[in-house]
């Protein structure tokens, strides 16, 4: 029993350390986001003054409004509006969080292959080497390497119970890996969501920049009493259009990301499934 909390506890310290707390990176990215707006998209370098002004001879932060001013390169993300910085905070969340996912999910996997530590596990419990197999899981470590550890080591409590009967010996297995596998679930789904919830968002807020474009674009059009202002208008356009572009591009790598890591969680959970049922079928067997 004494063994059993202690994993437990470790468990629970693994699952609080898995991942980065959004609460504390995601303001800091959006700091980042706005700085890149403004200092790199938003620099005097990335816009050219009109050759046909007389009298320009550099370009200074506050002349970068000016209609005589063309961007070019990170330039034009820069004309893309207000919306843009929220855009890259999201782009950059997107990097963050996929990569933490990313080394979690590495490290969660152990060791070792995870389909090489099946096949060995399988095989000593077919043998009934129980011991062997734990120090395969000390070996392996991992989210999988947990959940097996602590499942074999209810296995050997209860083959040296005899209080209980077969079938109760049976479910209390069951429990125990069922409650290991929960307890290690949560590390492995962290920060997921934050994906998830981009993939959709990112689209909507580029589809709000995009509108608040074309507004300014059709203002341009018909203003000036009757006279469209072509400079107006080119921004109103680029401000949409960048806005459009940035915002898919995002929602797609985070979809793409969410997916892949989906996947990966799952081939772990498969494989924790595929050794509990392994621990099961040997214990009644042998037991």
């Amino acid at each position: 029993m004494e063994m059993n909390v202690s994993n437990t506890d470790e468990q629970v310290v693994a699952k609080k350390k898995g991942g980065l707390n959004p609460a504390v990176i995601i303001p800091i990215l959006l700091v980042i986001g706005i700085a890149i707006y403004l200092f790199v998209c938003g620099n005097p370098s990335n816009f050219t003054a009109d050759p046909r002004i007389d009298g320009v001879a550099s370009v200074a932060f506050a002349d970068i409004e000016s209609k005589e001013l063309h961007p070019h390169g990170l330039g034009m993300v820069y004309m893309g509006g207000f919306i843009v910085p929220i855009l890259i905070t999201f782009m950059i969340t997107v990097i963050v969080f996929a990569i933490e996912r990313a080394f979690v999910l590495s490290k969660a996997a152990g060791n070792g292959s995870v389909d090489n530590f099946v096949l060995k596990i399988r095989s000593l419990l077919n043998q009934n080497k129980v011991d062997e197999a734990l120090e395969e899981c000390d070996r392996q470590q991992g989210s999988v390497g947990n959940v097996v550890k602590e499942g074999l080591t209810t296995y050997k409590a209860l083959a040296k119970d005899t209080t209980l009967d077969k079938e109760q010996k049976m479910a209390a297995l069951t429990k125990a890996i069922e409650e290991a596998t929960t307890l290690e679930m949560p590390m492995l789904e962290k920060n997921m969501m934050i994906l998830s919830t981009l993939g959709t968002v990112a689209t909507l807020v580029a589809l709000l920049g995009t509108v608040i474009g074309m507004i300014r674009a059709f203002a341009a059009l018909g203003g000036g009493g009757g006279t469209p202002d072509a400079a107006a208008l080119s921004i109103g356009i680029s401000e949409a259009l960048m806005n459009t572009a940035l915002g898919i591009g995002t929602s797609a790598i985070a979809i793409i990301l969410y997916n892949f890591f989906t996947s990966k969680i799952d081939g772990l959970t498969y494989k924790i499934d595929e050794i509990s049922m392994s621990i099961q079928q040997s214990f009644a067997e042998f037991h």
